[in-house]
């Protein structure tokens, strides 16, 4: 079992930043990649950006690979993603996810590879 605890989130207005944390707890040594998700009211989750957690490759959804960062603290069990410029668009909940599954050579941008996730984290942008 995993545990994943997201933090960060909040109000921030178009132009701002915000750095969210995803904390992992439990059996985190089986981790081939954590990822984020974001949804909204009505829509399916959808990809943001994931991390291989070995080499610590990096992959992001096309509008966001020139705003958003991942990141990981090996040590710490811990990812961040770091989003600047941020639009109204953005606003959403932001789901963090791990990955057991060894893809290789894969983004993990697909939700089905993730095993386990977080309760969700709100950013909200204003115009």
């Amino acid at each position: 079992q995993v545990q994943l605890v997201e933090s960060g989130g909040g109000s921030v207005q178009a132009g701002g930043s915000l750095r969210l944390s995803c904390a992992a707890s439990g059996r985190t040594f089986s981790t081939r990649a954590m990822g984020w998700f974001r949804q909204t009211p009505g829509k399916e989750r959808s990809f943001v950006a994931s991390i291989r957690w070995n080499d610590g490759n990096t992959y992001y959804a096309d509008s966001m690979k020139d705003r958003f960062a991942i990141s990981r603290d090996f040590a710490k069990s811990t990812m961040y993603l770091q989003m600047n410029s941020l639009k109204p668009e953005d606003t959403a909940v932001y789901y963090c996810a791990t990955s057991y599954i060894p893809i290789d050579g894969g983004t993990y941008s697909y939700r089905y590879y993730y095993n386990y996730w977080g309760q969700g984290t709100q950013v909200t942008v204003s115009s």
